[in-house]
Protein backbone atom coordinates (compact mmCIF):
# COMPACT_ATOMS: atom_id res chain seq x y z
CA UNK A 1 0.00 0.00 0.00
CA UNK A 2 1.43 3.02 -0.71
CA UNK A 3 1.60 6.07 1.46
CA UNK A 4 -0.16 9.29 0.93
CA UNK A 5 1.91 12.88 1.87
CA UNK A 6 -0.05 14.69 4.11
CA UNK A 7 0.98 18.15 6.34
CA UNK A 8 1.14 19.18 9.87
CA UNK A 9 -2.35 20.06 9.47
CA UNK A 10 -5.28 18.54 7.40
CA UNK A 11 -9.18 18.32 6.95
CA UNK A 12 -10.92 15.56 8.20
CA UNK A 13 -14.27 14.10 8.06
CA UNK A 14 -16.66 12.09 9.48
CA UNK A 15 -19.89 10.76 7.84
CA UNK A 16 -21.45 8.43 10.41
CA UNK A 17 -21.21 11.44 13.36
CA UNK A 18 -22.65 14.33 10.57
CA UNK A 19 -19.18 15.99 10.93
CA UNK A 20 -18.39 17.20 7.35
CA UNK A 21 -15.53 19.24 8.03
CA UNK A 22 -13.04 18.96 11.35
CA UNK A 23 -9.06 20.23 11.33
CA UNK A 24 -7.21 17.68 13.10
CA UNK A 25 -3.23 18.65 14.05
CA UNK A 26 -1.11 15.79 12.75
CA UNK A 27 1.37 14.81 15.92
CA UNK A 28 2.97 11.75 15.60
CA UNK A 29 4.42 12.60 18.81
CA UNK A 30 1.12 11.54 20.46
CA UNK A 31 -0.17 7.97 20.27
CA UNK A 32 -3.93 8.28 20.15
CA UNK A 33 -6.63 10.27 18.02
CA UNK A 34 -8.68 12.21 20.37
CA UNK A 35 -11.71 14.91 19.43
CA UNK A 36 -12.96 17.99 21.32
CA UNK A 37 -16.50 16.44 23.06
CA UNK A 38 -18.57 18.18 25.55
CA UNK A 39 -21.63 16.89 27.78
CA UNK A 40 -20.26 13.23 27.42
CA UNK A 41 -22.56 10.67 28.64
CA UNK A 42 -22.73 7.26 28.66
CA UNK A 43 -26.01 5.35 28.20
CA UNK A 44 -27.25 2.03 27.04
CA UNK A 45 -28.57 0.43 23.35
CA UNK A 46 -29.94 -2.34 24.50
CA UNK A 47 -27.22 -4.47 25.87
CA UNK A 48 -24.49 -2.34 24.85
CA UNK A 49 -22.91 0.85 26.33
CA UNK A 50 -23.08 3.56 24.07
CA UNK A 51 -21.82 7.71 24.52
CA UNK A 52 -23.71 10.76 23.63
CA UNK A 53 -21.48 13.84 23.56
CA UNK A 54 -21.31 17.14 21.78
CA UNK A 55 -18.74 18.47 19.12
CA UNK A 56 -17.98 22.17 18.47
CA UNK A 57 -15.87 21.45 15.20
CA UNK A 58 -14.85 24.92 14.39
CA UNK A 59 -12.42 26.92 16.33
CA UNK A 60 -13.68 30.35 18.49
CA UNK A 61 -17.26 29.06 17.18
CA UNK A 62 -19.43 27.77 20.08
CA UNK A 63 -22.52 28.62 18.35
CA UNK A 64 -22.07 25.48 15.96
CA UNK A 65 -23.05 22.19 18.08
CA UNK A 66 -23.17 18.87 16.13
CA UNK A 67 -24.56 16.24 18.80
CA UNK A 68 -22.87 12.86 18.13
CA UNK A 69 -23.44 9.27 19.45
CA UNK A 70 -21.51 6.43 19.23
CA UNK A 71 -20.40 3.19 20.44
CA UNK A 72 -18.03 2.63 23.63
CA UNK A 73 -15.38 0.30 22.53
CA UNK A 74 -13.00 1.12 25.47
CA UNK A 75 -12.33 3.36 28.96
CA UNK A 76 -8.69 4.59 28.89
CA UNK A 77 -6.23 6.14 30.92
CA UNK A 78 -4.94 8.70 28.46
CA UNK A 79 -1.71 11.14 29.60
CA UNK A 80 -1.47 14.36 27.56
CA UNK A 81 1.08 16.16 26.78
CA UNK A 82 1.41 18.19 29.69
CA UNK A 83 1.72 14.92 31.67
CA UNK A 84 -1.77 14.80 33.34
CA UNK A 85 -3.88 11.96 33.11
CA UNK A 86 -7.56 11.45 32.70
CA UNK A 87 -10.21 8.74 32.06
CA UNK A 88 -11.59 8.87 28.75
CA UNK A 89 -14.27 6.79 26.47
CA UNK A 90 -12.88 5.65 23.06
CA UNK A 91 -15.05 5.03 19.70
CA UNK A 92 -14.23 3.28 16.75
CA UNK A 93 -15.33 5.40 13.90
CA UNK A 94 -14.67 5.58 9.79
CA UNK A 95 -12.50 9.00 8.94
CA UNK A 96 -12.34 10.19 6.02
CA UNK A 97 -8.95 12.06 4.93
CA UNK A 98 -8.57 13.25 1.07
CA UNK A 99 -9.19 9.98 -0.56
CA UNK A 100 -8.56 7.70 2.16
CA UNK A 101 -11.01 6.31 4.07
CA UNK A 102 -10.73 4.33 7.29
CA UNK A 103 -11.45 3.52 11.13
CA UNK A 104 -10.07 4.68 13.57
CA UNK A 105 -10.10 5.11 17.37
CA UNK A 106 -11.02 8.46 18.91
CA UNK A 107 -10.76 9.32 22.62
CA UNK A 108 -13.55 11.65 23.40
CA UNK A 109 -11.66 14.94 25.01
CA UNK A 110 -12.79 18.55 26.17
CA UNK A 111 -9.47 20.29 23.85
CA UNK A 112 -11.68 23.66 23.99
CA UNK A 113 -8.39 25.52 25.30
CA UNK A 114 -6.48 23.98 22.23
CA UNK A 115 -5.54 24.83 18.51
CA UNK A 116 -7.45 22.38 17.07
CA UNK A 117 -10.11 20.13 17.42
CA UNK A 118 -8.58 16.99 16.52
CA UNK A 119 -5.67 15.22 17.09
CA UNK A 120 -4.65 12.47 14.85
CA UNK A 121 -2.02 10.46 16.56
CA UNK A 122 0.58 7.95 14.90
CA UNK A 123 -1.83 5.30 15.31
CA UNK A 124 -4.10 6.38 13.00
CA UNK A 125 -1.17 7.34 10.56
CA UNK A 126 0.62 4.16 11.09
CA UNK A 127 1.36 2.61 7.02
CA UNK A 128 -1.05 5.10 5.66
CA UNK A 129 0.54 8.37 5.70
CA UNK A 130 4.03 10.15 5.62
CA UNK A 131 4.12 13.71 7.09
CA UNK A 132 5.52 16.78 5.90
CA UNK A 133 5.46 18.97 8.55
CA UNK A 134 6.54 21.98 6.83
CA UNK A 135 3.14 22.01 5.09
CA UNK A 136 -0.15 21.59 5.66
CA UNK A 137 -3.64 20.44 3.83
CA UNK A 138 -2.04 18.65 1.19
CA UNK A 139 -5.26 16.22 1.10
CA UNK A 140 -7.89 19.36 0.75
CA UNK A 141 -8.46 23.43 0.94
CA UNK A 142 -11.54 24.33 2.49
CA UNK A 143 -12.07 28.55 2.80
CA UNK A 144 -13.80 29.89 6.16
CA UNK A 145 -17.31 30.26 3.45
CA UNK A 146 -16.85 26.79 2.51
CA UNK A 147 -17.01 25.70 6.14
CA UNK A 148 -20.11 27.65 7.17
CA UNK A 149 -21.51 26.61 4.55
CA UNK A 150 -21.17 22.78 5.00
CA UNK A 151 -22.93 23.64 8.67
CA UNK A 152 -25.14 26.26 7.83
CA UNK A 153 -28.71 24.15 8.79
CA UNK A 154 -27.28 24.62 12.46
CA UNK A 155 -26.68 27.85 12.32
CA UNK A 156 -30.31 28.91 12.85
CA UNK A 157 -31.74 25.84 14.80
CA UNK A 158 -32.93 28.03 18.03
CA UNK A 159 -34.18 31.80 18.03
CA UNK A 160 -31.91 32.83 20.93
CA UNK A 161 -29.23 31.37 23.40
CA UNK A 162 -29.40 29.66 26.69
CA UNK A 163 -27.69 31.87 29.31
CA UNK A 164 -27.26 31.53 32.99
CA UNK A 165 -26.61 34.07 35.23
CA UNK A 166 -24.64 32.84 38.50
CA UNK A 167 -24.85 34.83 41.25
CA UNK A 168 -26.00 35.38 44.88
CA UNK A 169 -29.09 37.91 45.01
CA UNK A 170 -31.62 37.81 42.10
CA UNK A 171 -32.53 41.21 43.65
CA UNK A 172 -30.27 43.63 43.31
CA UNK A 173 -29.92 45.91 40.38
CA UNK A 174 -27.21 44.85 38.64
CA UNK A 175 -28.84 41.23 37.92
CA UNK A 176 -31.73 42.27 37.28
CA UNK A 177 -31.06 44.61 34.70
CA UNK A 178 -29.00 41.48 33.19
CA UNK A 179 -31.80 39.35 33.61
CA UNK A 180 -33.61 41.95 31.32
CA UNK A 181 -31.72 42.52 28.94
CA UNK A 182 -31.00 38.83 28.02
CA UNK A 183 -34.76 38.59 27.65
CA UNK A 184 -34.79 41.66 25.82
CA UNK A 185 -32.39 40.42 23.05
CA UNK A 186 -34.40 36.91 22.63
CA UNK A 187 -32.44 34.92 24.81
CA UNK A 188 -33.30 32.54 27.38
CA UNK A 189 -32.39 33.76 30.97
CA UNK A 190 -31.45 31.51 34.11
CA UNK A 191 -31.16 32.59 37.52
CA UNK A 192 -28.80 30.42 39.72
CA UNK A 193 -28.13 31.36 43.53
CA UNK A 194 -23.90 29.85 43.83
CA UNK A 195 -24.73 28.60 46.82
CA UNK A 196 -27.23 26.23 45.64
CA UNK A 197 -25.52 24.75 42.98
CA UNK A 198 -23.06 21.35 43.62
CA UNK A 199 -20.58 19.44 41.38
CA UNK A 200 -20.08 15.75 39.88
CA UNK A 201 -16.37 15.84 39.77
CA UNK A 202 -16.39 12.57 37.07
CA UNK A 203 -13.60 12.80 34.22
CA UNK A 204 -16.46 10.82 32.01
CA UNK A 205 -19.48 12.43 33.16
CA UNK A 206 -19.00 15.88 35.08
CA UNK A 207 -21.98 17.86 36.28
CA UNK A 208 -23.38 20.95 37.52
CA UNK A 209 -26.46 20.23 39.73
CA UNK A 210 -29.17 22.43 41.25
CA UNK A 211 -30.92 22.41 44.56
CA UNK A 212 -33.46 19.11 44.26
CA UNK A 213 -31.08 17.33 42.14
CA UNK A 214 -31.83 19.23 38.43
CA UNK A 215 -29.17 18.78 35.85
CA UNK A 216 -27.49 22.49 34.44
CA UNK A 217 -27.09 21.67 30.97
CA UNK A 218 -27.16 22.91 27.22
CA UNK A 219 -26.51 26.45 28.68
CA UNK A 220 -24.47 28.46 25.70
CA UNK A 221 -22.58 30.98 28.27
CA UNK A 222 -22.55 32.08 32.24
CA UNK A 223 -22.83 35.22 33.82
CA UNK A 224 -20.64 35.40 36.54
CA UNK A 225 -21.39 37.67 39.49
CA UNK A 226 -19.64 36.29 42.17
CA UNK A 227 -19.12 38.49 45.33
CA UNK A 228 -15.80 38.62 46.79
CA UNK A 229 -17.18 35.84 49.96
CA UNK A 230 -18.00 33.65 47.29
CA UNK A 231 -14.71 33.67 44.87
CA UNK A 232 -13.13 30.03 46.09
CA UNK A 233 -16.72 28.70 45.17
CA UNK A 234 -18.03 30.45 42.76
CA UNK A 235 -14.65 29.86 40.36
CA UNK A 236 -14.98 26.20 41.32
CA UNK A 237 -18.48 26.23 40.00
CA UNK A 238 -16.83 27.70 37.05
CA UNK A 239 -14.62 25.84 36.28
CA UNK A 240 -16.97 23.08 36.19
CA UNK A 241 -19.07 24.98 33.96
CA UNK A 242 -16.24 25.17 31.54
CA UNK A 243 -14.99 22.05 31.53
CA UNK A 244 -18.66 20.72 29.96
CA UNK A 245 -18.55 23.07 27.50
CA UNK A 246 -20.06 26.41 28.63
CA UNK A 247 -18.52 29.65 27.42
CA UNK A 248 -17.54 31.83 31.20
CA UNK A 249 -18.12 35.80 29.98
CA UNK A 250 -14.94 35.89 32.79
CA UNK A 251 -13.31 32.93 33.31
CA UNK A 252 -12.25 31.31 37.11
CA UNK A 253 -8.47 32.31 36.29
CA UNK A 254 -9.05 36.15 35.69
CA UNK A 255 -11.40 36.58 38.89
CA UNK A 256 -9.33 34.92 40.90
CA UNK A 257 -6.32 37.16 39.36
CA UNK A 258 -8.21 40.73 39.85
CA UNK A 259 -9.77 39.52 43.89
CA UNK A 260 -5.67 38.95 44.85
CA UNK A 261 -4.32 42.69 45.02
CA UNK A 262 -1.42 41.65 45.69
CA UNK A 263 -0.83 39.01 42.62
CA UNK A 264 -2.87 41.91 40.10
CA UNK A 265 -0.41 44.57 41.51
CA UNK A 266 2.56 42.10 40.68
CA UNK A 267 1.10 41.92 37.32
CA UNK A 268 0.68 45.28 36.76
CA UNK A 269 4.02 46.48 37.89
CA UNK A 270 5.52 43.93 35.48
CA UNK A 271 3.12 44.99 32.55
CA UNK A 272 4.50 48.51 32.98
CA UNK A 273 1.41 50.01 34.24
CA UNK A 274 1.80 52.98 37.37
CA UNK A 275 0.12 52.27 40.43
CA UNK A 276 0.54 54.42 43.40
CA UNK A 277 3.42 53.15 44.93
CA UNK A 278 2.91 50.05 47.39
CA UNK A 279 4.44 47.69 50.30
CA UNK A 280 3.79 44.74 51.58
CA UNK A 281 5.30 42.63 54.22
CA UNK A 282 4.47 39.49 56.39
CA UNK A 283 6.32 40.24 60.09
CA UNK A 284 4.49 43.39 61.95
CA UNK A 285 8.45 43.76 62.44
CA UNK A 286 9.11 45.82 59.38
CA UNK A 287 5.75 47.77 60.19
CA UNK A 288 7.90 51.32 60.26
CA UNK A 289 10.23 50.43 57.10
CA UNK A 290 7.72 49.41 55.05
CA UNK A 291 5.67 52.51 56.03
CA UNK A 292 8.79 55.21 55.36
CA UNK A 293 9.12 52.61 51.83
CA UNK A 294 5.72 54.23 50.49
CA UNK A 295 6.88 57.80 51.55
CA UNK A 296 5.40 58.02 55.15
CA UNK A 297 1.77 59.00 56.05
CA UNK A 298 -0.72 59.75 55.25
CA UNK A 299 -0.95 56.32 53.80
CA UNK A 300 -3.77 54.02 52.36
CA UNK A 301 -3.94 50.27 54.03
CA UNK A 302 -6.19 47.50 52.21
CA UNK A 303 -7.03 44.71 53.09
CA UNK A 304 -5.91 41.92 49.81
CA UNK A 305 -9.58 40.35 50.13
CA UNK A 306 -11.99 43.21 49.89
CA UNK A 307 -14.63 45.28 47.62
CA UNK A 308 -16.61 48.12 47.43
CA UNK A 309 -14.49 49.95 49.50
CA UNK A 310 -14.54 47.48 52.66
CA UNK A 311 -11.49 46.60 54.61
CA UNK A 312 -9.53 49.80 53.05
CA UNK A 313 -8.88 52.19 55.50
CA UNK A 314 -6.41 55.82 55.72
CA UNK A 315 -3.86 56.53 58.45
CA UNK A 316 -2.98 60.80 59.04
CA UNK A 317 0.30 59.93 60.98
CA UNK A 318 2.81 57.23 61.09
CA UNK A 319 2.11 56.78 64.18
CA UNK A 320 -1.87 55.72 63.17
CA UNK A 321 -0.50 53.67 60.42
CA UNK A 322 1.47 51.47 62.63
CA UNK A 323 -1.17 50.70 64.70
CA UNK A 324 -3.85 50.05 62.05
CA UNK A 325 -1.50 47.78 60.69
CA UNK A 326 -0.07 45.65 63.36
CA UNK A 327 -3.72 45.51 64.45
CA UNK A 328 -4.59 43.76 61.38
CA UNK A 329 -1.23 41.62 61.65
CA UNK A 330 -2.68 40.61 64.61
CA UNK A 331 -5.55 38.98 62.96
CA UNK A 332 -3.45 37.58 60.94
CA UNK A 333 -4.40 39.79 57.62
CA UNK A 334 -2.68 40.15 54.63
CA UNK A 335 -2.78 44.18 54.03
CA UNK A 336 -1.28 46.43 51.43
CA UNK A 337 0.21 49.84 52.08
CA UNK A 338 -0.33 52.25 49.41
CA UNK A 339 0.89 56.02 49.25
CA UNK A 340 -1.82 58.21 48.92
CA UNK A 341 -2.70 60.57 46.44
CA UNK A 342 -3.48 63.70 47.69
CA UNK A 343 -4.33 65.91 44.75
CA UNK A 344 -7.03 63.54 43.40
CA UNK A 345 -9.18 64.99 46.69
CA UNK A 346 -11.45 62.09 47.36
CA UNK A 347 -12.34 61.48 43.39
CA UNK A 348 -11.43 58.46 41.43
CA UNK A 349 -12.54 57.35 37.77
CA UNK A 350 -14.42 54.37 37.32
CA UNK A 351 -13.92 52.68 33.52
CA UNK A 352 -16.63 49.85 32.52
CA UNK A 353 -14.58 47.72 29.60
CA UNK A 354 -16.22 45.12 27.46
CA UNK A 355 -14.40 43.25 25.21
CA UNK A 356 -11.55 45.34 25.14
CA UNK A 357 -13.44 48.20 24.51
CA UNK A 358 -14.43 51.44 27.19
CA UNK A 359 -18.30 51.39 27.06
CA UNK A 360 -18.81 54.37 29.70
CA UNK A 361 -16.95 55.96 32.29
CA UNK A 362 -17.91 58.25 35.47
CA UNK A 363 -16.09 60.20 38.05
CA UNK A 364 -16.88 59.18 41.41
CA UNK A 365 -16.64 61.67 44.61
CA UNK A 366 -16.22 60.46 48.28
CA UNK A 367 -18.96 62.17 50.74
CA UNK A 368 -17.40 64.98 52.88
CA UNK A 369 -15.06 63.35 55.60
CA UNK A 370 -14.32 60.64 53.90
CA UNK A 371 -11.82 59.59 51.68
CA UNK A 372 -13.40 56.31 49.52
CA UNK A 373 -15.26 56.89 46.57
CA UNK A 374 -17.38 53.93 46.18
CA UNK A 375 -20.63 54.50 45.74
CA UNK A 376 -21.77 51.84 48.14
CA UNK A 377 -20.21 53.69 50.94
CA UNK A 378 -21.90 57.11 50.07
CA UNK A 379 -20.02 58.44 47.42
CA UNK A 380 -21.52 60.15 44.17
CA UNK A 381 -21.00 60.03 40.81
CA UNK A 382 -20.93 61.83 37.23
CA UNK A 383 -20.29 61.19 33.43
CA UNK A 384 -16.95 62.20 32.56
CA UNK A 385 -14.79 62.38 29.56
CA UNK A 386 -11.58 60.27 29.98
CA UNK A 387 -8.49 61.05 28.21
CA UNK A 388 -7.21 58.37 25.53
CA UNK A 389 -4.32 57.92 27.98
CA UNK A 390 -7.01 56.97 31.05
CA UNK A 391 -8.60 54.65 28.64
CA UNK A 392 -5.40 52.91 26.74
CA UNK A 393 -4.77 52.33 30.67
CA UNK A 394 -8.31 50.91 31.27
CA UNK A 395 -7.95 48.47 28.28
CA UNK A 396 -5.03 47.40 29.23
CA UNK A 397 -5.31 46.53 32.77
CA UNK A 398 -8.74 44.57 31.68
CA UNK A 399 -6.60 42.78 29.26
CA UNK A 400 -3.78 41.69 31.70
CA UNK A 401 -6.64 40.02 33.53
CA UNK A 402 -7.87 38.46 30.37
CA UNK A 403 -11.41 39.95 31.82
CA UNK A 404 -13.97 40.40 29.10
CA UNK A 405 -15.70 41.94 31.52
CA UNK A 406 -13.75 44.89 34.04
CA UNK A 407 -14.68 47.88 36.13
CA UNK A 408 -11.83 49.21 35.88
CA UNK A 409 -10.77 52.58 38.65
CA UNK A 410 -8.26 55.06 37.83
CA UNK A 411 -7.31 57.91 39.95
CA UNK A 412 -5.87 61.02 38.37
CA UNK A 413 -2.64 62.22 40.29
CA UNK A 414 0.65 64.65 39.51
CA UNK A 415 2.98 62.16 37.67
CA UNK A 416 -0.01 60.64 35.48
CA UNK A 417 -2.94 58.41 35.96
CA UNK A 418 -2.52 55.48 38.31
CA UNK A 419 -4.29 52.46 38.15
CA UNK A 420 -6.03 51.44 41.49
CA UNK A 421 -7.76 48.19 41.14
CA UNK A 422 -10.00 46.25 38.83
CA UNK A 423 -13.43 44.50 39.39
CA UNK A 424 -14.29 41.80 38.54
CA UNK A 425 -18.06 42.45 38.89
CA UNK A 426 -18.59 45.56 38.73
CA UNK A 427 -21.69 47.56 39.64
CA UNK A 428 -24.24 48.35 36.77
CA UNK A 429 -26.44 50.73 38.69
CA UNK A 430 -24.08 53.67 39.52
CA UNK A 431 -22.57 53.83 35.53
CA UNK A 432 -26.12 53.11 34.47
CA UNK A 433 -27.34 55.80 36.05
CA UNK A 434 -24.47 58.53 35.70
CA UNK A 435 -24.11 57.90 32.02
CA UNK A 436 -27.88 56.54 30.77
CA UNK A 437 -26.13 54.00 28.94
CA UNK A 438 -27.13 50.42 28.35
CA UNK A 439 -24.47 48.75 29.93
CA UNK A 440 -26.23 45.47 30.45
CA UNK A 441 -27.30 44.87 26.88
CA UNK A 442 -23.67 45.51 26.04
CA UNK A 443 -22.82 42.55 28.44
CA UNK A 444 -25.18 40.49 26.19
CA UNK A 445 -23.75 41.54 22.73
CA UNK A 446 -20.18 40.38 24.00
CA UNK A 447 -21.88 37.00 24.82
CA UNK A 448 -23.24 37.40 21.04
CA UNK A 449 -20.24 37.96 19.01
CA UNK A 450 -18.26 35.75 21.19
CA UNK A 451 -20.38 32.66 20.67
CA UNK A 452 -21.17 34.33 16.78
CA UNK A 453 -24.85 34.25 17.28
CA UNK A 454 -26.71 35.09 14.18
CA UNK A 455 -30.41 35.82 14.85
CA UNK A 456 -32.70 34.89 12.78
Amino acid sequence: MEKALIGSQEWCSFENLNIPSIKARIDSGAKTSSIQSTNIKKFKKGKESWVSFDVNPIQDNLSIVVHCESKIVDVRIVKSSSGITDKRFVILETVQIGNNSFEIELTLANRDGMDFRMLLGREAMKDRFIVDPSKHHLTSQITDEELEKKYSHLLHEKSGLSIGLLATDKSLYSNKRLMEAGKARGHEMYFYNIQQCYMRLDTVTPEVRYRGGSIIQDLDAIIPRIRPSMTFYGCALLRQFYSIGTYCLNSDTAISQSRDKLFSSQLFSANDIQIPITGFAKSPLDTKDLINMVGGAPLVIKLLQSAQGKGVVSAETDKAAESVINAFKSLQANILVQEFIKEAAGKDLRCFVVSGKVVASIERSAPKGEFRSNIHMGGTAKKVKITQEERRLAIKAAKILNLAIAGVDIIRSNKGPLLLEVNSSPGLEGIETATGKDIANEMIIAIEKKLKFKRL
